[in-house]
């Protein structure tokens, strides 16, 4: 895989403590790559490495083959950063603040013009051009902090808890637009919003107690821990203690009287053997499926085995 990110053996130390430790991580040119980690797990510690805001103890970070150690500054280059609290300007206008951020980026003044346009279209907010940022709203104020991260067209874009705080509305345009983002580029969407990430993201990067636990698809992460329970419908349903007598069934929860959660452990075959009960015993069996676990459990799980 081509990647925009490599991280090798990325590792950084508070006073005597390790915030994070021996950090790998690719991530291609582009798509949305989804970084998860509960607060202190070291995701920040990384994401201000990677932007080049914090010096790593050690390890090395290049960003589109340029190594951000030893060329800060052309590394820089190629990344666009929008922090938690976007940094704007509240008693400037869009098009003063964009203008401003443009300067700060290098960009030429002969090309400040073209980019500013660009960068307000892409992000719609060009109709608010002359108006001040404190008068808009807070999806649109995240939409020129979405826009001054990618004024200099990255290669890169860094998003940190981009729809915090949003309304259900703003979300889902700001989801739309990082869509749009990351049809051109590599976006990292940092969240501890587990829904978000799986809306939005390709793939999942998680950290936990400094290091990397689990890294790969969106699908993959949904299924990381096998299935426990089961739905089941039936015309004709047994008493619980019936389904109870099937090795491996722990437990039975009807929601209605035709249907049936139940849990089990261990590798038994019970969808077969549920099934196959269903026609022996006449339970006229109208649907059966294994449940996906939640991704709060799946979170849950791997933060237990980092720990450990």
């Amino acid at each position: 895989m081509t990647s925009i990110v490599k991280l090798e053996h990325l590792s950084h130390k508070y006073a005597s403590a390790w915030a994070i430790r021996d950090i790998n991580m690719l991530i291609g040119q582009t798509g949305i790559m989804g970084l998860l980690g509960s607060n202190g797990a070291g995701k920040s510690t990384t994401m201000n490495i990677m932007c080049g805001a914090l010096k790593q103890t050690e390890g090395e970070v290049f960003i589109n083959g340029i190594n951000m150690r030893q060329q800060p500054e052309l590394a820089k280059q190629q990344i666009g950063f929008l922090p938690q609290q976007a940094p704007l300007y509240m008693d400037l206008t869009v098009a003063e603040y964009l203008r401003y951020c443009a300067e700060l980026r290098a960009i030429p003044s002969s090309g400040i013009k073209a980019a500013l346009g660009a960068a307000m279209e892409r992000c719609g907010v060009a109709h608010y051009a002359n108006r001040l940022i404190r008068n808009l709203s807070g999806g649109y104020r995240q939409r020129v902090g979405i826009a001054q991260a990618i004024i200099h067209e990255p290669k890169l874009v860094v998003l940190d808890e981009p729809t915090n705080g949003l309304d259900p509305n703003q979300i889902t345009e700001v989801r739309g637009l990082i869509r749009e983002i990351a049809r051109e580029r590599a976006v990292i969407f940092s969240s501890h919003i587990l829904s978000e990430v799986q809306v939005l993201c390709d793939e999942v990067t998680m950290i936990e107690g400094g290091r990397v636990v689990f890294a790969d698809s969106m699908d993959a992460f949904n299924n990381y821990i096998a299935p426990h329970s089961i739905l089941m419908e039936m015309e004709n349903p047994p008493a619980a203690n019936t389904l109870l007598t099937i090795p491996g069934i722990t437990s039975v929860e009807f929601s209605t009287p035709r249907k049936a959660r139940i849990f089990f452990s261990g590798d038994q075959e019970i969808v077969e053997a549920l099934v196959a009960a269903s026609v022996q015993q006449g339970w006229r069996l109208r649907g059966i499926q294994l449940e996906k676990n939640a991704l709060d459990e799946i979170f849950k799980q791997l933060s237990k085995q980092s720990a450990q």
